[in-house]
């Protein structure tokens, strides 16, 4: 057997400590599948006295994770702290210019600097592994890097973010409205104290941007992500869309255009029976349409200790296997610039909720606002229930129309008299890929 790989984690939160405890209760078999040893050498956290549950005896404490990046009785630094800036950068720095291969977690490091990273990588001969970025257990890197390598990539749906799952989940479920069902969330660790990262869709376009770069070869482009979160979701809404027969999602979208890539974050209703509708709870999922495979649909927990911490020990059996390859499928020379698609002509049915005056003509006026904007409806909705504004509910579904209208759409019915505030406007999806 070939000589132990020797692996410094920076960072011992829950993955970090997820990691120590699989390195430990799966020794043996790691060994054996990887050819020699994982070997855990170094670790590195604010707190040295904090009570982790692990055994860390014979391993190095680092109090400086960047001085862990550069140790020379390291070959992969694992890092773990999070954050596109400031230590977490400067450890992966620090480990590629020392020659070192490194394993991530962090989604918002590679959305943000992944290319410059990458070409360190490639420059020094090393790995950049980031399995564990994307929707924790699930190996949707790993697929698009080998396993749909033949595939041209024509679209690509997820669900990527556990906590809005989890909240739209039991909204569906219990009735409850988005704010307390938040805060069962915070209570029960599946979102933060500030959830403004995951409910406001940051952390799924994050993922999605990578997401995006392996399946159309293109340079990581966070910035073109269109991003709407969950928070102006009501417990009616999610009321009408299951009596249309839909049920909402967070989604993250992807698709390959004549004019470059569409990408998009957003609530939509997806219906019910399709694959995505089906994922509930903290669980995520990627839909990928591929030319030669067709439509891959893979679900799993995509958060949490043993998920993430699965996806970062499957990174280093590749290493210790010596398994280097171009962190995004091909070189960073290869990789096309970035191009976004023109949004104004996606097209989609749309969910539309706002709060009008019951009133003779008011409908009317709201229809022609509508045909101005050439949105034609397919179905209205008027409950009986009053909203809290002394107007009352109009939900309507749209047929198939440009986004551009849509939008346009959404700001006439917004200066109308009778409209109380700007529309709720949600794309209607088929619930597996574009």
């Amino acid at each position: 057997m070939s000589k132990p790989l020797r692996i410094g984690v920076a960072g011992l939160g829950t993955v970090g400590v997820g990691v120590v405890k699989i390195l430990a209760a799966r020794r043996e078999f790691l060994a054996a599948a990887a050819g020699r040893s994982i070997d855990l050498v170094a670790v590195s956290a604010r707190d040295s006295a904090k009570s982790r549950g692990i055994d860390l005896d014979g391993v190095r404490w680092e109090n400086d994770a960047r001085k862990l990046a550069a140790a020379n009785d390291i070959d992969v630094v694992v890092e773990l702290i999070g954050g596109a800036e400031g230590v977490a950068r400067e450890v992966v720095e620090t480990a590629l210019a020392n020659g070192k291969h490194v394993v991530t977690a962090n989604k918002a490091l590679i959305a943000h600097h992944g290319i410059s990273l990458a070409r360190a990588a490639e420059q020094r001969g090393v790995a950049f592994n980031y399995e564990a970025a994307v929707a924790g257990g699930i190996p949707i890197i790993k697929a698009l890097r080998e396993g749909l390598a033949a595939n041209e990539i024509e679209s690509l749906v997820g669900i990527l973010n556990g906590t809005c799952n989890y909240i739209l989940t039991e909204m569906e479920t219990t009735g409850r409205d988005f704010g307390d069902v938040l805060k069962d969330a915070q209570a029960l660790g599946y979102a933060e104290a500030d959830p403004s990262f995951d409910v406001g869709g940051i952390d799924a376009a994050h993922k999605l941007a990578i997401l995006a770069s392996l399946a159309f070869g293109r340079e990581i482009d966070f910035g073109s992500v269109h991003i709407e979160g969950i928070e102006k979701i009501t417990a009616a809404d999610i009321r009408f869309a299951r009596e249309f027969g839909y049920k909402i999602k967070l989604l993250a979208i992807a698709t390959k255009t004549d004019g470059g890539v569409e990408q998009r974050v957003h609530p939509a209703l997806v219906a019910d029976g399709s694959p995505l509708a089906a994922v509930s709870g903290v669980f995520n999922a990627v839909a990928v349409r591929g030319d030669r495979v067709g439509l891959l649909v893979l679900e799993g927990r995509g958060a949490g200790e043993g998920p993430t911490a699965s996806a970062v020990l499957s990174d280093l059996v590749d290493i210790a296997r010596g398994l280097v390859m171009p962190p995004f499928i091909v070189p960073t020379s290869h990789l096309k610039q970035p191009a976004k698609a023109n949004a104004d002509k996606s097209q989609s049915a749309y969910y539309l909720r706002f709060n009008a005056i019951d009133r003779a003509g008011s409908m009317a006026e709201i229809t022609r606002a509508l045909a101005n904007a050439a949105v034609s409806i397919e179905r209205i909705v008027q409950p009986g229930e009053q909203g809290d504004t002394g107007r009352k509910p109009v939900v309507f579904v749209t047929h198939k129309t440009e986004e551009g209208s849509m939008r346009a759409a959404q700001t006439h019915l917004s200066r109308l008299e009778d409209v109380a505030g700007k529309p709720l406007v949600i794309r209607i999806e088929d619930g597996e890929s574009r």
